[in-house]
């Protein structure tokens, strides 16, 4: 990975306490929220931006309902003071928010994508991304996937899940990459 700076942003994608629920325990990367800390430690100590991007549901049964239990940050992600905070109410992290002008107007062309989950905002925030032009990396040990159950019935597991997301997100839409290798890359 080539070094990082200013232009470079940390996206971490609906990391609340709503994916505590029993709902989303098939998680297949449970070490996933440490390196989204260990992201954050370096993004935070090399000064450079961090932006959260917060999910609010209108519906009541949802996990992300914005009334709910669920809706605060994880304590371990929790945003500090000077770090951008966007809400949004759909699955991509670009429509209905302003997400993109903040970043054009911060002068950003990369960014470092990691959240929950790979199948579902993380992937269409992705590929959002990719098609407005930013410069996308994905450290697959900092997203996970949770077990899928298709229309007829048949489920796939979360390893499953994970794997073919991260191939149909690597053949164009980002560069795969570990946390690690982020961190390295770091002024």
């Amino acid at each position: 990975m080539t070094p990082l700076d200013a232009t470079t942003a940390l996206i971490v994608l609906d990391v609340q306490k709503a994916i505590d629920d029993p709902k989303w325990n098939s998680k297949n990367n449970p070490g996933y929220v440490d390196a989204i800390v260990r992201l954050l430690d370096g993004f935070r100590a090399s000064n450079l931006p961090v932006i959260h991007v917060r999910h609010q549901e209108a519906n009541p049964a949802s996990t992300f309902y914005a009334n709910g239990p669920g809706q605060p940050f994880k304590d371990e992600a929790t945003p500090v003071d000077g770090e951008t905070v966007i809400t949004k109410t759909v699955n991509c992290a670009f429509i209905g928010t302003d997400l993109e002008d903040q970043l054009h107007a911060r002068g950003i062309k990369r960014l470092i994508f990691t959240g929950v989950v790979i199948h579902n905002s993380m992937d269409v925030s992705i590929r959002a991304a990719q098609c407005l032009g930013f410069e996308v990396y994905l450290p697959l040990d900092a997203t996970t996937a949770i077990d899928i159950t298709d229309a007829n019935g048949k489920r796939f597991d979360a390893q499953t899940v994970f794997d073919l997301y991260a191939a149909v997100l690597a053949s164009e839409y980002c560069t795969l990459t570990r946390s690690k290798d982020v961190i390295s890359a770091l002024p």
